[in-house]
């Protein structure tokens, strides 16, 4: 549990800057949490401070109930995977694993076996011999990773591990990492600023700016019901409306935008007149009649392989984003077309 969490910094212009201004978060014991947000928003400094390499300004660190705000980082029951993976290129694969036992001073027989065990699981059994420069950036991965899990941590924390990775790899190690975190049963703390790394991995996302937190949830809460402007721009695409409320009827708001564009909506508790923000996603839209429509003409688009990706201008001149699966044919550059959507689809943003 972290809580009140503040790390100030000075500034290289001066003055100083607050890299965590009063963080509250609680972790499960066998929860993947990301912290997701842009560069500078404290989330790497987050991270350092719960592995001890940080000393906080102030707030409270706590393990399993226990304060280790004053336990010195090499003594903590928390291990680190860095973006570097931090090697020892003199030494093999498998003295590399084992060294926290070695300096520990666990019997050779004892290290032998857990440093197998460690290999096994991070599917490197048979390269404990090598050196890391031997190895592919994945596989030097997976042995930072079977070093942080030798000493059965409570907690393992991972600052942006696969960024160096290629595309492709990269998602083969986000799906192993996460069935890696289950069969550990330990919790995991992940630090990435790579969207789709935090939907496809978490059990919880946490996003992070200016060393507060904007909003903390499920991915597919996070994704469907941001909670601010900020949130629903930084999570995947999306179209923002800013709204006059026009009509409210069984339940159901109609909204315009200052350049005509219409949009129909769940009301909550909006009224005639009140002022709103709206989100609704390019996947959310749809060619040809349905529960709602925009008409418009297509202004832009762009392939993606199997999708492509719109830019349509209304009457007004709103520009809506909406994205269609290749196989659909979708449109051509300069057609009339009509948009449908799904009302319930549409999120209102919270009021500031």
């Amino acid at each position: 549990d972290i809580t009140g969490a503040v790390r100030t910094f000075a500034a290289p212009e001066g003055g100083h800057v607050r890299a965590l201004d009063g963080v509250d978060l609680s972790v499960g014991s066998k929860e993947f949490v990301t912290l997701l947000g842009p560069s500078g928003c404290g989330k790497t400094t987050l991270l350092r401070a719960i592995s001890g390499f940080e000393v906080l300004d102030g707030g409270a660190i706590r393990l399993d109930g226990a304060d280790i705000a004053n336990i010195p980082a090499h003594k903590r029951p928390v291990n680190t995977v860095f973006q570097s993976y931090a090697l020892f290129s003199h030494m093999t694969v498998a003295r590399n694993v084992g060294y926290a036992l070695e300096v520990a001073k666990t019997p050779k027989a004892e290290r032998a076996t857990r440093v197998a065990e460690a290999l096994e699981m991070v599917g490197l059994q048979e390269m404990g011999g090598r050196r890391p420069s031997q190895l592919s950036g994945g596989q030097r991965q997976r042995v930072a990773l079977a070093r942080a899990i030798i000493s059965r941590p409570k907690l393992l924390l991972l600052d942006e591990p696969l960024s160096a990775l290629d595309r492709r790899l990269r998602q083969q190690m986000q799906i192993e990492l996460k069935s890696l975190q289950s069969e550990l049963g330990i919790a995991f703390v992940f630090v990435t600023h790579d969207q789709e790394e935090a939907l496809t991995m978490s059990d919880r996302i946490v996003v992070m700016r200016e060393g507060r937190i904007e909003q903390a949830g499920a991915p597919r809460e996070i994704f469907r019901h941001p909670r601010n402007r900020f949130v629903a721009k930084f999570i995947g695409e999306t179209n923002l409306m800013d709204l006059t409320i026009e009509t409210v009827d069984e339940g159901v708001a109609t909204g315009v935008t200052a350049n005509g564009l219409h949009l129909c909506f769940p009301a909550g508790d909006l009224a005639p007149g009140n002022a709103a923000t709206a989100t609704l996603r390019p996947t959310d839209l749809s060619f040809g009649q349905g529960a709602a429509t925009i008409s418009g003409r297509v202004a832009r688009e762009v392939y993606l392989g199997a999708d492509l990706h719109y830019v349509i201008t209304t009457s007004g001149g709103a520009e809506i984003q909406a994205t269609a699966r290749d196989e659909t044919g979708g449109a051509a550059v300069g057609d009339d077309v009509i948009l449908s959507y799904d009302p319930a689809r549409v999120h209102v943003l919270e009021r500031d």
